[in-house]
């Protein structure tokens, strides 16, 4: 069949058109209906731990996409670091996950460290003290003169034990501690020592699954303190306040998802713990969940528990008075 002139010129139009829409499909950057998409910006946390289940609110925000459509491509740096702050001011990492305390006590070792924690991802501190359930031990102040186990004189387990002591007027010398390393479980078991700190989400379930029955004095019920949250450097986050709250955001999101479905949270999060055993990791994330919510305000820096904690700081001699407190934390990213 032969085509009139007319219609040669539609199909010959029809045709160019075609394949100037081929081409742009196929040009630099990807299409989502008809926008171009941005590249992703590339940003580090040093989590300084290995892989845990804890971390599930940052494995369920990268595996769920959520860091992808704040338009961040999130690299999660693990391992054991001494000194997680000052990795970071180093250019390890764009932000880490620190303790209030931890960086106070940087701050006042190092008047330089300009820091600010932007949400307060666990909202109670998580360590406690662990007594068997028969234990003579009822309140804080019958640990005067018993054994305590610890990892050691440094870290959350002795600051929060340190803590308990200061709320019971007591001090280290009115009770015996022991440096145990990480053997919490095995030391309270064998009846070594006559309490341990460990963490409210590990050690208590550890032992209870040995046959154990134990109680616990949680830090957080005695004496307010700081616990992990987002940490960047002063510097990015007042001159790239938007990728900071973008950041912060994309993993609060990640927590109301695993405070809404753990038993999805630890699938996702099999993926990047490797060899974890599900039903372990699920007992360890339901106990954490208390420790995400608080007072229902997940990410929420509290004023009153940054100075309540200063308070305490000063008193066991750990920091000097901070000038002008309020820089070192803001809400400011979560809305």
């Amino acid at each position: 069949m032969r085509l009139s002139q007319r219609s040669f010129f539609l199909l010959l139009s029809s045709c160019v058109f075609l394949f100037s829409v081929g081409l742009t499909a196929c040009g630099a950057g990807s299409t989502t209906g008809g926008t171009t998409t941005k590249p992703l910006k590339n940003i580090s946390i040093g989590l300084g731990y290995n892989p845990d289940i804890q971390f599930a609110p940052f494995y369920v925000a990268k595996s769920k996409g959520y860091y992808q459509d704040a338009g961040l491509n999130v690299t999660f740096n693990h391992g054991i670091v001494p000194d997680l702050i000052g990795s970071m001011l180093a250019g390890k990492s764009d932000f880490v996950f620190a303790s209030g305390d931890e960086l106070l006590v940087a701050q006042d070792k190092n008047k330089g460290v300009q820091v600010v924690d932007v949400a307060n991802i666990f909202q109670r501190y998580p360590v406690s003290l662990i007594v068997p359930a028969d234990s003579p031990i009822k309140t804080l102040a019958d640990l005067k003169g018993h054994s305590i186990g610890e990892p050691g004189p440094y870290g959350a387990t002795h600051t929060g034990l340190l803590a308990l002591l200061y709320k019971a007027n007591l001090t280290a010398s009115d009770v015996n501690l022991q440096s145990i390393g990480y053997n919490q479980v095995s030391a309270l078991l064998a009846h070594r020592v006559d309490a341990v700190m460990g963490y409210a989400n590990n050690e208590p379930l550890q032992l209870e699954s040995h046959g154990l029955n134990v109680r616990t004095f949680a830090v957080s019920d005695y004496q307010p303190l700081v616990s992990n949250g987002i940490v960047v450097p002063q510097k990015t986050y007042q001159s790239d306040a938007a990728t900071v709250k973008a950041f912060v955001q994309a993993t609060l999101k990640g927590v109301q998802e695993v405070i809404r479905d753990p038993n999805g949270a630890v699938d996702v999060s099999k993926s990047f713990v490797p060899g974890m055993n599900t039903t372990q990791a699920l007992a360890v994330l339901k106990a954490t969940l208390p420790i995400y919510k608080g007072d229902g305000h997940p990410g929420y820096n509290d004023s009153a528990t940054w100075q309540a904690m200063e308070q305490f700081l000063i008193s066991q001699k750990m920091i000097s008075p901070v000038n002008n407190l309020s820089q070192y934390y803001t809400n400011d990213a979560l809305s």
